[in-house]
C-alpha cells in the first residue's frame, strides 16, 4: 500500500473497451468504497467523453481518468505517461491496488504496482508478457521455431533463417492484428512493407493443429485455478487467426492435462506472482502443446461472461481480490459454455434480428457495455444467454481481418457438450444479419 491522501483508490488500466466490456470491476472496485482512477489510450479519447456525458454509463463510478499517448507498435510507448499519472496519484491517494484489464498497460501495471509494494505479476512477467520476441527467449523450448527481426534488420534476414510455413507477427500488437500466415521467401519479403521499420516482427514456423488458451488465477506464485478453452479461428478460410468461437472448459481430458501441465511451467519461468494469466497454444500432431504468446491480464472478448456461465461465479471480483492481497478462489465448471462470432457479408449493417422466445439482440456497440449475464444451475437446459451486435446500425462491415471487424455474437451454455453443439446449431439459424452492400 502507498500512503498518500486519505482517500484509498485503485488504478485500473487497459483499454476502455474492455473496461466497458466487465463493467463488474469498477462496480466492485466501488461497493469497496475504494475510488477507480483509469489509465486508458487516447486512442479512446471520444468514447470516453461520451460515457462520461452519459448519466447511466458505468464510466460515472471512475473517479479520474488519465488519457496516454502512444502507438502499439512501439515498445514501452505507454509507460511513461503512466508513471506520470502514478506519481501525481501516489501523493494525493492513499493507493491500494493496481490492475491491467486488457493487453497495451499491462507492462506499465507490472512496473507501477512493482514499486509500490502492490500485488502484481512482478516485473519480469509484466515486461516478458508484453513482448513475443522476450517470450520466445525466455521459455525457447515451448514455443514453435522461430526468428526475432529487429527494426532495422530486415535486409539481413535470409531464407535459411526462416521454416515455411510460416506465421508473420508483428511483437507488440494485439486482437490478432497483423498476424498472418506465409507461405514462401517472396510473400516474406512483400509483407514486411505492411510494417512501420521501427516494429519489430516475428517469423515463426507455422504449427499445425487446434487452438486453445488457458485462463489462470495465481497468487502469491500459487495456482489457485486453472482451466483450458477450446477455440475456433478464421485460419481455415483466411490467411490470418481472428477468433470466431470460445468453448468452455475444454473438451479433451489428454489435451487439457499437457496444456495445463506447459501451463504452469511458463508460469514457473517467469516468476509470475499475482494476477491473472491468459497464455494460447496450438497442439500439434505429436500431441506437444507449442506456446503462441503468454499475456499478463484477463482474457479478451466474452471468455470471463463465459467462466461465470460455466462456473456460476464472476471471475471479476476474484482478479481484484489478488489485487488487493485478499484471499482468493474460484470454483471449477459445472456447465459448458460458448461465445460464437457470426460471419457477415462486406456492406452496411442495417439490422440483427432473432427468432428465439424472450431473447433480443442488444446493441452494444454504442456504449461498449456488456450485460451481465445470469447463470444458470448445473442441471439447467441448453439457454441461449445473449446476442450481442458489436458495431453500430449504419457500420461498415468488411473482411474479418482483425478482432475489431466482428459484429454478431451470441453467448450460450449447457450442461454437456452434445448438447451445447446442437444448441449453437439452432442459434446460428435463429439469426439474421442484415446487411445492404456497397452501392445499393
Amino acid at each position: 500500500m502507498a500512503a498518500g491522501g486519505s482517500r484509498r483508490a485503485f488504478i485500473l488500466m487497459g483499454g476502455f473497451g474492455a473496461v466497458c466490456r466487465n463493467p463488474r470491476y469498477l462496480s466492485d472496485l466501488t461497493e469497496r468504497g475504494l475510488h477507480v482512477l483509469l489509465i486508458t489510450p487516447s486512442s479512446w479519447h471520444a468514447e470516453v467523453a461520451a460515457a462520461r456525458r452519459d448519466p447511466g454509463h458505468p464510466a460515472h463510478l471512475v473517479t479520474e481518468v488519465v488519457l496516454v499517448d502512444g502507438e502499439v507498435d512501439t515498445e514501452g510507448a505507454y509507460v511513461a505517461a503512466s508513471v506520470a499519472a502514478a506519481l501525481r496519484w501516489r501523493r494525493e491517494y492513499t493507493l491500494v491496488g493496481v490492475a491491467s484489464v486488457s493487453e497495451v498497460l499491462v507492462e506499465p501495471a507490472s512496473i507501477i504496482a512493482d514499486a509500490l509494494g502492490l500485488p502484481g505479476p512482478g516485473a519480469r512477467a509484466g515486461r516478458v508478457c508484453r513482448s513475443k520476441y522476450l517470450q520466445r527467449w525466455y521459455l525457447p523450448d515451448l514455443g514453435p521455431f522461430s526468428v526475432t527481426v529487429p527494426a532495422g534488420a530486415r535486409d539481413r534476414l535470409t531464407p535459411d533463417c526462416v521454416r515455411f510455413p510460416a506465421v508473420l507477427k508483428p511483437a507488440g500488437r494485439h486482437s490478432s492484428i497483423g498476424v498472418e500466415s506465409i507461405a514462401s521467401w517472396d510473400e516474406l519479403c512483400r509483407r514486411f512493407v505492411d510494417f512501420p521499420e521501427h516494429e519489430t516482427l516475428l517469423v515463426e514456423e507455422f504449427v499445425d493443429g487446434p487452438e486453445f488458451s488457458v485462463e489462470t488465477l495465481v497468487q502469491h506464485g500459487r495456482v489457485l485455478f486453472s482451466s483450458v478453452t477450446r477455440k475456433e479461428t478464421t485460419e481455415s478460410a483466411t490467411r490470418r487467426f481472428v477468433e470466431l468461437a470460445h468453448s468452455v472448459p475444454g473438451d479433451h481430458d489428454e489435451v487439457n492435462a499437457e496444456l495445463l501441465a506447459a501451463n504452469a511451467l511458463v508460469l514457473s519461468r517467469l516468476d509470475f506472482r499475482d494476477g491473472i494469466a491468459h497464455s494460447e497454444w496450438r497442439v500439434g500432431g505429436d500431441g506437444r502443446a507449442h506456446l503462441m504468446e503468454v499475456a499478463a491480464r484477463a482474457p479478451g472478448d466474452g471468455l470471463l461472461a463465459l467462466y461465470g456461465l460455466a462456473t456460476g461465479e464472476p471471475m471479476e471480483p476474484q482478479i481484484i481480490r489478488i489485487a488487493l492481497g485478499e484471499p482468493a478462489a474460484y470454483p471449477g465448471p459445472q456447465r459448458r459454455s460458448r461465445q460464437v462470432y457470426l460471419p457477415h457479408r462486406d456492406g452496411v449493417l442495417v439490422d440483427v434480428a432473432v427468432d428465439w422466445p424472450g431473447v433480443s439482440p442488444q446493441w452494444v456497440g454504442d456504449s461498449g457495455v456488456w450485460p451481465d449475464l445470469e447463470p444458470g444451475r448445473p442441471d439447467d437446459p441448453p439457454a441461449l444467454r445473449a446476442v450481442l451486435a458489436l458495431q453500430e446500425r449504419g457500420a461498415v462491415l468488411r473482411p474479418v481481418h482483425s478482432s475489431d471487424d466482428r459484429a454478431v455474437t451470441f453467448l450460450i451454455d449447457a450442461s454437456g457438450p452434445a448438447e451445447l453443439d446442437a444448441l449453437e446449431q439452432r442459434v446460428r439459424s435463429s439469426i439474421t444479419v442484415d446487411v445492404r452492400p456497397f452501392g445499393s
